[in-house]
Parts: C-alpha cells; structure tokens; sequence
C-alpha cells in the first residue's frame, strides 16, 4: 500500500519515515524472507555487548496465558562481530539502524558506545539499562536515577549520535528515571523494557525458564506501557518509543495518543513473521479512515 499520508516522526536529530521499528532481540536478518526492511522506520538489532557473551540457561522462552516469558541474557558475539558481520547484513536497505547496546558497567556502555560512534551506518544507540549491573550486585541501572544519570552523561561524552534509554518497568516510578535519563543528555527514551516474571510447571514443580525468572512480554503488559508512556510524557519532554504488546496497528496508535513518538514490535513477530509491516499497513488505514494527513497529530492526542 502506497499511502498518501506524511508517517515521518522524529527522535532527537533522527528522522524516521514511519514509527515503526522491531524491539531488539526480536529480528534478525533472515527475517528479510519475510518483510520488506525498506519499509521499516528504522532497524534495531539484538543487543551487542563489549565482549562475547553466551546468553543464559536453557530453556530460554516459555509461552504464558497473554504473552511469553524469555530469558535469552544478552547472548552476543561482541561488538568487533557486530560491526563486521551483523551491521554489513542491515546497512543495504534505506531504513537507519540504531544499535542496541548492552554492557555490565558504566565503563563498557562507554567503551562500546565511544567504538561506535564513528560508524556512519549506526544512526542512533538504544541504550539498555535494563540489563544487570554487576558491579552494584546485579541490580539493572535503570533503577537507580543517579547511576542512569551518570551512565547517560558519560556516553554523551563520546557520542554525538542519537541515544534512546531504554527503561525498565520494573520500578516504582519510571517517571523519575525518565528524568535522570533526560538530565543526563538523552534524546529520547523507550518505555519499556519486560516485567520480571516467572511460570513454574506444576507437574515437575521446575521453573518453566532455566533463569527460574525472565522478562515478560505480549498483549497481557500493553495496558501496563500505555500507563507508563502517560505518565512519562507528563514529565519528560523526550520523544518516546513505546514497546510492550502491540499486536495491531490499533494497538501502536494508542501508544502514540498516550504520548509516543514511535513504536517496537516485540512479540507479535514471532506469532506473524509480517507484523511489523501488518501494523504500519493497519496505521495508514486508520490515518486514511479518520483524515489523519500528519501522523505526528496523534502524539500525545489523548483526550481527558
């Protein structure tokens, strides 16, 4: 479909032709049998780390009443991989890649951030600061709003790039750490990453997932990340992403009359290898329904 509609969105000094994007850890390139990656307003690989990392125990995924639990770890064959093998793949199609990126301490997200940042083809780092911190006893960064202020400060020291921080919902208030991310020189902020969970079959009395927790993920946490997009957005005047359940095109527009900017598609993907285009079809049909010319009139929209 060919739309008439300007689906053009912004985040920081980056410019996306449509909101639309995969959350990282759920595409790859063989999904290019698939989708149209033009198509795509941008793409965003599995998170990377410094040095390879072999991910956690198996089992790693595990399906639950509206969703899935997974506990993949940030399995990574380290950024000198990344940049050799995994941006060569993406960097032949129009749509900017923004890297996602992963580390153990303040230091690495510097390192990795400071070896990508003269990568013409990397238009943006998603930072991750969702994933353990294990030089503050496994507790993820993002909980903590001086340690996410000060990680975020020191990468804007070596980047110029767009840098998105990506939060953690498993906080007791996300507005706060939106905060510290937007003093700390971020350019915009995705809301969320998954909710600690955990499934346990009741026949082996064994934890469903090897890690025993794991982040879950489907349309069960929507309602849970529109919440969060409101009240982040009351509070914060960065762009924001919205990731967790959207299923359909009508499942990211409320997204986007919460108050974001752009949308990740997680889990949809691995039921419908064609969500991604599925929903920016199911969007220019409701912008073409409802005279929507500006996609951006819909941001923040929301009606009290």
């Amino acid at each position: 479909m060919t739309s008439s509609k300007n689906m053009q969105v912004t985040i920081g000094d980056l410019t996306l032709k449509n909101p639309i994007m995969p959350a990282s850890g759920a595409f790859g390139p063989e999904m290019e049998q698939a989708l149209d990656f033009d198509r795509l307003g941008a793409i965003v690989p599995k998170s990377i780390t410094k040095f390879p990392q072999p991910g956690n125990a198996k089992p790693r995924v595990c399906e639950t009443n509206g969703g899935m639990i997974n506990s993949i770890g940030i399995q990574s064959k380290g950024v000198e991989h990344f940049l050799s093998h995994t941006i060569p793949a993406f960097e032949k199609y129009q749509s900017p890649i923004i890297a996602s990126v992963s580390a153990e301490s303040i230091e690495e997200f510097v390192d990795v951030s400071a070896t990508l940042a003269n990568q013409a083809s990397i238009r943006g780092l998603e930072l991750n600061i969702s994933c353990p911190n294990l030089k503050g006893d496994g507790k993820a960064f993002g909980m903590d709003a001086t340690i996410t202020r000060e990680l975020i400060s020191q990468v804007r020291e070596v980047t110029t790039k767009p840098i998105i921080a990506k939060l953690t919902p498993n906080v007791t208030s996300i507005q706060d750490i939106a905060i510290a991310a937007e003093q700390g020189g971020a350019d915009g902020l995705n809301v969320a990453n998954t909710m600690l969970a955990m499934a346990i079959d009741v026949d082996t009395r064994k934890p469903l997932i090897g890690n025993v927790m794991g982040g879950f993920s489907g349309p069960a946490v929507k309602p849970i990340i529109v919440r969060m997009i409101y009240q982040v957005a009351q509070v914060s005047s960065l762009p924001i992403i919205g990731c967790g359940g959207v299923m359909s095109g009508r499942d990211a527009i409320e997204m986007m009359i919460a108050g974001a900017s752009a949308v990740q598609v997680g889990t949809a993907s691995f039921i419908n290898p064609t969500a991604l285009t599925d929903i920016l079809t199911e969007i220019e049909e409701y912008m073409e329904q409802n005279e929507i010319i500006e996609i951006e009139e819909l941001i923040g929209s929301i009606i009290i």
